[in-house]
Formats: C-alpha cells, structure tokens, sequence
C-alpha cells in the first residue's frame, strides 16, 4: 500500500541540532528562520532544546516491550498501530507537513553530531519514511521513491576548516563526499532531494564581522531559496542499477567515486 505523505505547501521545518545557544550556529538559526518565515510557515526541531532523546531503543518498537523480530518491521508494525513514542510522532508530523527541510548542524568528527544522526534513526520509520514495493516494478520505493517524496532539503553545516581542506582535493576529503551519508543514503533514501550544501566554512575563526557577513548571505539565499533547483541522484526505479545495487557497467565505465550516482542532468 502506498503511503506517501503530501507535504502542506508554503511549510518549512528547520531541524537545528547544537547544544548551546550562544554558539556561532545559533546566528543562523536565529536569522535563518525569521528570513524563511516571510514565504514559509516555519516549524522547528532544536534537538537539544527539546531534550531529544537519540537512542532508538524497545521504547520505538510498539507493545509488548521486548518482542522478538527484526526492528526495522517491528518499527513498522508499531507505526501503523499508533504505538510510536510521542516525541517520535510530533517530529513525523512536523516533516510530513514540510515542503522544505532545513537541516543545521556543526561538522565534527566529518559528520553531524549524533543527536541528529539519532532522530533519523527514530524518526525515520520503516512504515512512515519507506518501506513499500513498486507492484509494477517489483524493487523496493527507495532512492528517489520514499514516502517523502515532493520534499526538498537545504543542508546547513559549519565547518573548523577552510575551503580547501574540505575541497575535492583536501586532506580531510571533499565535503559532498562527507555527507554523503546524509544527501544520498538518508534524505534520497526516502525521496528528498537535496539543494547545493550551504557551507559556513574557518567557523571557528569568523569573529563578529565574519558573523555578520555569513549571516547576511544566509538571509539573501533563503530570499530565493523556492526557485534553487535540487540536485538529483539517480533512482533505483530509473534501471540504472537493473539486477543489481552497483550502477551498470556501462554507465560511467571505470569510475568508482560517489559523483556516479548523480542523475545527467546535473
């Protein structure tokens, strides 16, 4: 069955996940969505204001605590039966309504901070964000065709380094290959596309003025951020990766970096 869920047009839901708010990132969370209010409505997740809790654990499997089964159909099973944490349902139902999510975060360690990489792990649901097949096809509704589709994503990272050591040639690996994880193997995953990474890059070095001036550049992309054009990765659906999960051989032959799995067009 399926069970996509149609976002609520002119809703955006920014996702912030640091755990103090005099920090550099609070600026583009504070400026950040009063810019975005004067075209969206703006719900908001601060995962660390809201104690959110990112330990998936027998409390996101439904009743009786404890059942035996793989979690991911356990996770699905309670979704359907209503039997969802409360705090998991509020985040499913803000990201339903949302047309646009805005995901903030610090880089560390490469990667988000793990109370974000834990309300993925809770709020994305077997039964909610994926999970069905395409009759027609056979193949699982993933990569490009999730519950989520219709959904696009800014991704809002600050980062300690310059540009070029998180560049395409940099020690610490280019940042679209860092995340990745989170543009292809979560938000794709379940049909969201994603927008160019806006970058806030010698975070920790900016000084007020540089504040300022990030700031405002945050503030004059958000002016137009309806009109971006999303970048697009292939999907399952699409035959590029027919009978198998490696792209076909005679798609981009020789090749073994992650930029393969972009649609054409981009």
């Amino acid at each position: 069955m399926t069970t996509t869920h149609r976002p609520t047009p002119g809703t955006a839901l920014w996702l912030f996940a640091h755990p103090r708010r005099s920090s550099l990132n609070a600026r583009p969370f504070r400026d950040g969505t009063e810019a975005l209010s004067e075209r969206y409505e703006v719900l908001t997740s601060d995962l660390h204001a809201q104690k959110f809790d990112p330990v998936l654990g027998d409390r996101d499997f439904g009743e009786p605590v404890g059942r035996p089964g793989n979690i991911t159909e356990l996770a699905a099973d309670a979704y359907h039966r209503g039997e969802l944490p409360a705090d998991v349902r509020e985040e499913q139902d803000k990201l339903a309504a949302a047309e646009l999510l805005v995901v903030q975060f610090p880089l560390w360690w490469y990667g988000p901070p793990a109370i974000l990489k834990g309300w993925f792990d809770r709020v994305l649901t077997n039964g909610f964000a994926y999970g069905d097949n395409d009759p027609k096809l056979g193949i699982p509704r993933r990569y490009g065709d999730g519950h989520l589709v219709g959904r696009r994503a800014l991704i809002v990272v600050t980062a300690g380094e310059d540009a070029r050591s998180i560049g395409p040639r940099g020690i610490s690996g280019d940042l679209d290959s860092l995340l990745f994880p989170l543009t292809h193997g979560t938000l794709w995953y379940v049909g969201i596309e994603t927008l160019d990474i806006h970058v806030v890059y010698d975070a920790d070095s900016l000084g007020a003025a540089g504040a300022d001036r990030e700031a405002q550049r945050l503030r004059e992309r958000l002016q137009n951020i309806h009109a971006e054009q999303a970048r697009r990765f292939r999907r399952l659906r699409d035959g590029d990766y027919h009978g198998t999960r490696a792209l076909r051989e005679d798609l981009h032959p020789g090749r073994t970096d992650l930029g393969i799995h972009l649609a054409p067009s981009h």
